[in-house]
């Protein structure tokens, strides 16, 4: 814990810093947040850390208090920074063009699939690639009425599933340290293509950071501490692009995450069941979805004024069947990339596309 608190020294003056500037120094009525959307993410993080004491001592609380008003100090500058660079474009390198014709690749193998139904390939890219063009407006509008808006927003969630399956296919190469650095470089690689192939919203840029931290702890054999790496991710995160801050998407991404790192553990040992019992999975489910509730519904109230009131059901209910949609979706692009896709794969993908969007259909008619 000592790590996450001298993490926390950092990622939040730091983050508060760029608030602060992005509040002061610029003054459009155009973003829909505004200064307490803004200082939203500033202001929840070092309410929870404040929990945490900081070491005895009179020297080191100063050595600590100087540092906090270093990284504050930066963040407003670096919020300057990026207002009056705002204008500046830094083109497209090869890498982007590359991931580009590959979206392109994707999107087209996906609409040639012969799916059953009409509506599987339009609700697959958007799950897959985020664009979601093709899909019908009733499907949209009931996507928004169940809730489940956020699986149609390509984010950190689509991200952490398709690592969660690069992880999986690389588990053959084994645990050698050579093994594990080439493991690491894929799984890097992989995340960090699809992220640019994806547009790297900024959800998907948090979900990446997370990656990369974590794969990098891991590989060097440190502790993976949860709020060590969100407050890494955030610091990172508004370093680079400082002006993110101002997104709805940011600032949703970084709650949600809040919520899981520090109510989510709290909330899962309440469980009276042992380890082993089989309803602690649709417990934890639960207990993950209120944890983000908690921290993303007043932004979102403020914001949209509407609270998704079978978030819960749908949460439990629409999560698994996305997971399982996208791996199948994943596995069938694949394997018809190579010619030998059976039909049979392409019918249970299309089925379990239809079955998601049933289950929705029904929590929005609620």
């Amino acid at each position: 814990m000592d790590g996450a608190r001298d993490m926390a020294g950092i990622g939040i003056p730091f983050a508060a810093g760029v608030a602060a500037g992005a509040a002061l120094f610029h003054s459009p009525p155009s973003f829909p947040p505004s200064v307490p959307g803004l200082l939203s993410v500033a202001i929840i993080l070092p309410a929870l850390y404040s929990l945490h004491r900081f070491d005895n001592g009179t020297g080191l609380k100063k050595i600590r208090l100087f540092f906090a008003c270093l990284f504050l100090a930066a963040g407003v500058l670096c919020s300057m920074n990026s207002i009056l660079t705002s204008g500046i474009s830094s083109g497209s390198g090869p890498l982007s063009r590359l991931a580009g014709r590959c979206y392109d690749i994707l999107q087209h193998r996906i609409a040639s699939i012969p799916y059953p139904s009409s509506a599987t390939a339009p609700l697959i890219n958007a799950l897959l690639t985020g664009d979601r063009s093709g899909l019908d407006r009733d499907i949209v509008d009931m996507f928004r009425a169940s809730g489940a808006s956020h699986i149609l927003a390509l984010s950190g969630l689509h991200l952490g599933i398709i690592y969660l399956i690069i992880s999986k296919l690389t588990i053959p190469l084994g645990n050698s340290p050579m093994a594990r650095k080439s493991r690491y470089c894929i799984i890097l690689s992989a995340s960090g293509f699809y992220a640019m192939m994806t547009g790297a919203s900024p959800s998907i840029v948090r979900a990446l950071l997370f990656i990369i931290i974590g794969e990098t702890a891991g590989l060097l054999g440190r502790k993976k501490e949860p709020a060590r790496i969100l407050l890494a991710a955030l610091t990172i995160q508004l370093f680079i692009k400082p002006d993110v801050i101002r997104t709805l998407g940011f600032q949703l991404s970084y709650l949600a995450m809040a919520g899981i790192c520090f109510l989510y553990p709290s909330l899962e040992r309440l469980y009276p069941g042992g380890r082993w019992d089989p309803f602690r999975k649709v417990w934890q489910a639960a207990m993950l979805s209120i944890s983000c509730q908690v921290f993303t519904a007043p932004l979102t109230w403020y914001v949209f004024h509407s609270f998704p009131k079978y978030f819960l059901l749908t949460n439990l209910v629409a999560l698994p069947l996305t997971s399982a949609v996208m791996v199948l979706s994943v596995t069938t692009i694949a394997l018809s990339f190579t010619g030998a896709c059976p039909y049979f794969l392409v019918y249970i993908d299309d089925k379990a596309t239809g079955l998601l969007v049933r289950c929705l259909e029904i929590i929005s008619s609620m």
